[in-house]
C-alpha cells in the first residue's frame, strides 16, 4: 500500500501522538498523587492482598490507581524504582499484579465490542478472561509470599501519615520538576521505536510470522473455521477475529465451545506478535529498557499460561 501523507497521519502520526498523551497523562498524574502523598492513602484499598504477597504500600497504590489508568500505574512504580524505593523484582511482581485492575478496566470495551457479534457467548468468553487474571492474581501473591522478605509489622499502611501533605503548590512544582525530567526520555524513545513498528508493520513482516503460526500443525485439533477465526485474530486485530466468529456461529458452522476455544487460542498465539507491536513502545517511554523487556516478557509469558489453562479446563469441562 503506498504510503501517504493520509496514511501516515492516520497509520503513524495520531496514534503515536494519542500514545505519547496518555502515556504523559499518566506519568504525570502518578507523579502527582506521590508528590501529594497519597499513594499511602490510596494503597488501603488493596491492603490484605499487598500484605499477604509482601508487597510495599507504593504496589498498592499502583494497583488501585491501575482500575483508572494503567500508564499512571506504571509511572508510579518507575518514579518508585529508579528513586531506589523498590527492587526489581518488586517493580516485576506489582506490574503482574496490575493485570487483574487493567483487565477490569478493559472490560466495558471488551463487552461492548464482544456482545453485538458474539451475544451471549460473549460473556462466556470474556468471563474465562477474567478468569486467567484472577488466576494470575493468586500466582503473584503466592510468588510474592515465597519470594520477597517479610514486611515489617503492620506495613502497607503503617507510613500512612509519613511526611505528611505539604500543600497542594509545593506537590504541584515537585510533580513538574519530575515530569520535565521524565518527559524527555518518553518521547525519545517512544516515537523512534512505535515508528520502527509501524514500517515493519507496513513491509509486511508481521504478516509473514503471524500466517505461520496461524497454519501451525498445533491447530490442527480445532475445526477449519475455527482455524479461520483464530487466523482473523492473528491478522488483524480482536474486533476481527469476534465479526468472524459471530459470522460462524450465526451460521451454524462453530458451536459455542468451538468459537470460545478459538477466540482463546487467537488470544494466546496472538500474544508475542502484540506484545512487540503494541507493549513494547508504550513500556519502553516508561521504564528503562532493559526492565520493560524483562515486564513485558514476564507479563505476557504468564498471560498466555493463564489463557491455556483455562482454555484446556473448558475444554475438559465446558
Amino acid at each position: 500500500m503506498e504510503l501517504n501523507a493520509h496514511v501516515l497521519w492516520n497509520g503513524l502520526a495520531w496514534p503515536l501522538l494519542r500514545l505519547c498523551a496518555a502515556v504523559s497523562v499518566g506519568l504525570f498524574v502518578g507523579n502527582l498523587i506521590e508528590s501529594l502523598n497519597w499513594t499511602r492513602a490510596v494503597a488501603k484499598v488493596a491492603a490484605p492482598l499487598i500484605r499477604l504477597a509482601r508487597l510495599q504500600d507504593i504496589s498498592g497504590a499502583s494497583f488501585s490507581m491501575a482500575f483508572f489508568s494503567g500508564a499512571a500505574a506504571n509511572s508510579m512504580l518507575a518514579e518508585a524504582y529508579e528513586q531506589g524505593k523498590m527492587n526489581e523484582r518488586e517493580v516485576i511482581l506489582s506490574n503482574l499484579f496490575n493485570s487483574l485492575p487493567t483487565n477490569f478496566l478493559h472490560l466495558p470495551t471488551v463487552l461492548a465490542l464482544a456482545v453485538p457479534f458474539l451475544r451471549e457467548a460473549a460473556f462466556v468468553y470474556v468471563g474465562l478472561t477474567v478468569l486467567s487474571a484472577l488466576i494470575r492474581t493468586a500466582v503473584i501473591v503466592g510468588w510474592g509470599r515465597l519470594t520477597l522478605p517479610p514486611l515489617p509489622e503492620g506495613c502497607v499502611v503503617c507510613l500512612l501519615n509519613d511526611g505528611g501533605f505539604k500543600g497542594l503548590g509545593p506537590a504541584l512544582r515537585k510533580t513538574v520538576e519530575r515530569f520535565k525530567k521524565r518527559l524527555p526520555r518518553l518521547i525519545f524513545i517512544t516515537v523512534p521505536v512505535y515508528t520502527l513498528f509501524f514500517f515493519l508493520k507496513r513491509w509486511g513482516v508481521f504478516d509473514m510470522v503471524e500466517s505461520a503460526m496461524s497454519h501451525s500443525a498445533l491447530l490442527s485439533w480445532l475445526p477449519p473455521e475455527a482455524v479461520g477465526v483464530v487466523a482473523f485474530q492473528l491478522a488483524a486485530e480482536t474486533t476481527a477475529g469476534f465479526a468472524a466468529a459471530g459470522a460462524l456461529l450465526t451460521a451454524g458452522a462453530l458451536s459455542v465451545k468451538e468459537m470460545v476455544l478459538a477466540l482463546l487460542v487467537g488470544a494466546i498465539l496472538s500474544t508475542p506478535m502484540r506484545a512487540v507491536r503494541h507493549q513494547f513502545p508504550y513500556y519502553a517511554g516508561i521504564f528503562k529498557t532493559r526492565l520493560a523487556v524483562r515486564l513485558i516478557l514476564h507479563n505476557q509469558a504468564l498471560r498466555a499460561a493463564t489463557l491455556a489453562l483455562v482454555a484446556a479446563l473448558y475444554a475438559l469441562l465446558g
